[in-house]
């Protein structure tokens, strides 16, 4: 299978991922003798609730700094210093100082950073990291009338990593309505998975929420767990109106993802996330950088 390779907007080159527990996931999707444990146990909850509290041990302290090294991560960025995290999960889902993360002047930012594949169309969705796949937005919102109102309209999928920071925020200005759980098993979103099935994404365990805009009408934001992800843990207050930027939650140990979806003709997506994604290359970029006009 060949690398994942994703194009840098901050560095303006196309980069190959780390892969984080490369060896696990290939065993897992790629060969035939991991599909037993993938089914049997890897894609249940429970494995998921297991790793995750193996996270918080405070023994695990002492894989931050090797963490920090291998990946490159910038402890300037972090609102506390690498030695003041009582275990590797506390570390994982750590905040940002204000000032690491600038919010855009632009109608809608991205929601978290991470590898972003953006379709001006949601419903014309074809060719995500293999061709021939097909996206099931009704299967994705468990509402085919809300599909229905929302199949012209644009599709961001955001993919964080492991690496990445793992918060996630609100793309726009506006009043977020009550959280909606989705529940599904926990498949890896890693595109070593999705290459072999996309419906990963529509399965797993998700959370819906509508936000309310004045200026791109309501948008729909997903977040959606997977193998590993302890917990989707949201930190707004329904109903309380929110600014571009604020943070709506964060994701407890394990990579995941975000799915923002644009009600028809209320945003265009920025240019270089269409043309990447028209290539089936993610586009990485940083929460709060633009995302559409």
């Amino acid at each position: 299978m060949s690398a994942i390779r994703y194009f840098n907007r901050h560095r303006n080159q196309l980069e190959t991922e780390q892969v984080y527990g490369e060896g696990f996931l290939k065993f897992s999707y790629q060969n035939p003798l991991g599909a037993l444990p993938l089914h049997v146990m890897v894609k249940r909850a429970g494995f998921s609730r297991w790793y995750g509290k193996r996270m918080d041990d405070p023994a695990t302290r002492a894989k931050i700094a090797p963490f920090i090294a291998k990946y490159g991560l910038d402890p300037a960025e972090f609102a506390d210093s690498p030695e003041s995290y009582a275990s590797f999960n506390e570390f994982f889902y750590r905040k940002l100082k204000p000032e690491a993360r600038p919010i855009a002047d632009a109608k809608a930012v991205f929601p978290a950073d991470g590898r972003h594949l953006g379709f001006q169309k949601a419903s014309g969705i074809e060719g995500v990291f293999v061709k021939g796949q097909k996206f099931d937005l009704g299967r994705l919102l468990g509402d085919d009338s809300l599909a229905s109102r929302y199949a012209d309209g644009s599709l961001v999928l955001s993919r964080l990593c492991p690496v990445d920071y793992h918060r996630f925020h609100f793309p726009a200005t506006g009043t977020p309505g009550e959280v909606k759980l989705l529940n599904g098993p926990l498949f890896s979103v890693s595109p070593i998975a999705l290459r072999r099935n996309l419906g990963y994404l529509w399965e797993n365990k998700r959370t819906l929420t509508k936000l309310t805009t004045s200026a791109i009408g309501t948008v729909l934001l997903l977040e959606i767990g997977a193998t590993c992800v302890g917990s989707i843990l949201q930190t707004f207050t329904p109903g309380q109106p929110v600014q571009k930027g604020d943070e709506k939650g964060y994701f407890a140990f394990g990579g995941s993802s975000t799915i923002t979806i644009f009600e028809p003709g209320a945003v265009t997506l920025a240019e270089d996330l269409v043309k990447w994604s028209s290539e089936q290359t993610e586009l990485y970029a940083k929460v709060g950088t633009a995302m559409a006009e």
